[in-house]
Order: C-alpha cells, then sequence, then structure tokens
C-alpha cells in the first residue's frame, strides 16, 4: 500500500468567541506574526556538526569540555530555533541535556553508546517534541491500555492486518524463564530486544509500519525476515521506570505522546539488509514524513504533523473502517 497523496494543510486558527461583535475597518484589524518554521535540514547539519566536535573531544577528561563546547554551540540560531519551540524552551532543552551530559554512565543496555551518542539521540528527538508539543502526554500505565486514541496491535495481527513483527515483552517468571530458554538455543532467530510492553499505537503509525514494510518486502530478497518493531507507545511513567533501568530515555519524548516508535536495525545487517532499511527511512524523512534518529541496535522514528491526515486516511482503507 501506498499512502494516498498529500492532502490540504491544516486551516488556521477560528476566531476567538471573545472577539468583539463590532466590525472594524479593514485597515483596523491586527495583523498576525506569522513565526516561520525552523529549517529542519539546517537543524540536521548544525547537529552532525556539533557531534564531530563532540567526538573529537573524547579524550578530554571527565565531560566537563564537551559540556562546555555544548552549552556553546546550542546558542547555533538552526539549533536554538527548535530548541526554542520545544515545550521545555531553548532554556530548559539546554538544562536537561546539560544534566543528562553530568549524569551519564555507559552500559550496556543504553543506546548511548558514548556522550557523542547521548546528544545525538537527544537533540534530534527534539523535533518530535517540537512537532508534537501540544499533544498530551500519556502520564500513567492506566491511561495507555485505557486510551481510545490507540489501537490493540494483537487484535489486527491476528486478523493479518499487520505486516511487521513484534515480541511482547515477558511479564511473568515462566514467560521469562521461556524466553531465555528460545535464545540459548535460537540466538539470532529474532532480535535480541526485551519486547513491547504495550502492544498499542496511534492507527496513523499502523499504516506508516505496514506501508514501510511492504517497501522493505518489495526491496529485499525472499528470505527476509518482515520488519520488526522494538517498541511502540510508552507511559511517561514507564519512561522513567526505563530511565532508572540505564537506559537512555529521554524526557520528554514522542514515544509518551503516541507518536513516535522504534524498529530493529542491528539485526538485519546479519541478513545483508540494513543498509537497505536505513535508506528507505532516511527516504521518508527527506520527504518530510517522519523524523529518524539513530539509535544503534534500533531506530527511532516519528511521524510528522503534515502526514498525520493522509496515513489516517491509509489506515481506513486499508482495514475498511
Amino acid at each position: 500500500m501506498r499512502v494516498p497523496s498529500r492532502s490540504p494543510g491544516q486551516p488556521g486558527p477560528g476566531i476567538s468567541p471573545a472577539a468583539p461583535a463590532r466590525r472594524r475597518a479593514p485597515s483596523a484589524l491586527p495583523r498576525r506574526s506569522a513565526t516561520p518554521a525552523p529549517d529542519l535540514d539546517a537543524y540536521r547539519a548544525a547537529v552532525a556538526d556539533l557531534l564531530v566536535e563532540v567526538g573529537a573531544l573524547a579524550g578530554a577528561p571527565g565531560p566537563v569540555a564537551r559540556q562546555m563546547l555544548v552549552d556553546a554551540r546550542l546558542r547555533d540560531p538552526a539549533i536554538a530555533a527548535v530548541l526554542d519551540a520545544t515545550p521545555q524552551g531553548l532554556v530548559g532543552a539546554r538544562e536537561t541535556l546539560l544534566l543528562e551530559m553530568a549524569r551519564y554512565q555507559p552500559n550496556a543496555r543504553s543506546s548511548a553508546a558514548d556522550l557523542t551518542a547521548l546528544v545525538r539521540i537527544y537533540l534530534l528527538s527534539r523535533i518530535d517534541v517540537m512537532w508534537w508539543r501540544d499533544t498530551p502526554t500519556f502520564r500513567t500505565d492506566d491511561q495507555v491500555h485505557a486510551s481510545s486514541d490507540l489501537v490493540d496491535l494483537e487484535w489486527l495481527r491476528r486478523r493479518d492486518l499487520l505486516r511487521f513483527r513484534y515480541t511482547e515483552q515477558p511479564t511473568t517468571v515462566l514467560g521469562r524463564g521461556l524466553r531465555a530458554v528460545h535464545r540459548r538455543l535460537r540466538p539470532d532467530a529474532t532480535p535480541r530486544t526485551a519486547g513491547l510492553l504495550f502492544r498499542r499505537t496511534r492507527r496513523e503509525v499502523v499504516a506508516l509500519l505496514n506501508d514501510i514494510a511492504r517497501e522493505f518486502a518489495a526491496a529485499t530478497p525472499p528470505a527476509t525476515p518482515p520488519l520488526w518493531v522494538t517498541s511502540l507507545v510508552r507511559s511517561a511513567e514507564h519512561q522513567h521506570r526505563l530511565r532508572r533501568l540505564g537506559y537512555a530515555a529521554m524526557v520528554p519524548s514522542g514515544h509518551c505522546l503516541g507518536w513516535a516508535v522504534d524498529v530493529e536495525m542491528a539485526w538485519f545487517t546479519r541478513f545483508g539488509v540494513g543498509d537497505t532499511l536505513a535508506e528507505l527511512l532516511l527516504a521518508r524523512q527527506r520527504a518530510g514524513e517522519v523524523n529518524v534518529v539513530d539509535e544503534g541496535q534500533a531506530w527511532h522514528l516519528c511521524v510528522a504533523p503534515g502526514a498525520r491526515r493522509r496515513l489516517r486516511r491509509a489506515y481506513e482503507a486499508e482495514m475498511g473502517v
């Protein structure tokens, strides 16, 4: 399935109910100050330049030199424009990143293998929260389970309506034991991931993943496994649990807004198709459909607001609703 062609843009804001009823002359009407959207190409390029400089200081003792560099570079107009448009604003985002750097401790669980990766993941994921800054956060696990904005993947899977795969996170001792035995017997049969704690996501995300999965299947040899999803929506409650376990779970996060998803990348290199999948995802980013963040084993995707309407229509057409 190819998603439908781009739909018209969202309508502008309506007239406030509190507006005075008396009609004023056109010359007296107030002018709206239109703030141009940040240039995301310039932002990504500025972040890439910053990462080169941070990497060059890898041998410096302690994080202080890199913190000073990052603090200075965040004032770059291309970077500042995006950070200032996030809910935290430039000052809040700057303080959060510097604190993340100060607290950083490498560990096997974290997708941030070093400080450079931490800076990359944090800064590029700010595009997500800038896009969806007015979207309420799923604060608790119960809110994720109860939300009517999300659909159950298992219901769709049983009806053969999903073109991608996932595994659920075991919740019992027996389940974890069976998972460990399976991994010992067939260590490369599936990606090494904890699995989904929440098998729920937005309808638009389902349409996006189905579409990418079909493109991936068409571009790879027949024996290649389908696209594999490692994480979908998360509650803020769960995000903080992941942080306590040592994962690079950024706050705020597109996952907690329901618009982000992680797809397995490293596992597909053993089939020789990792670069193919990477190019498919980056092509979607160049088309303005998603934001992409390289997180190592998995790549993070977030749906762009401009793609929401056509993805919703694609979902409804495919599911027959």
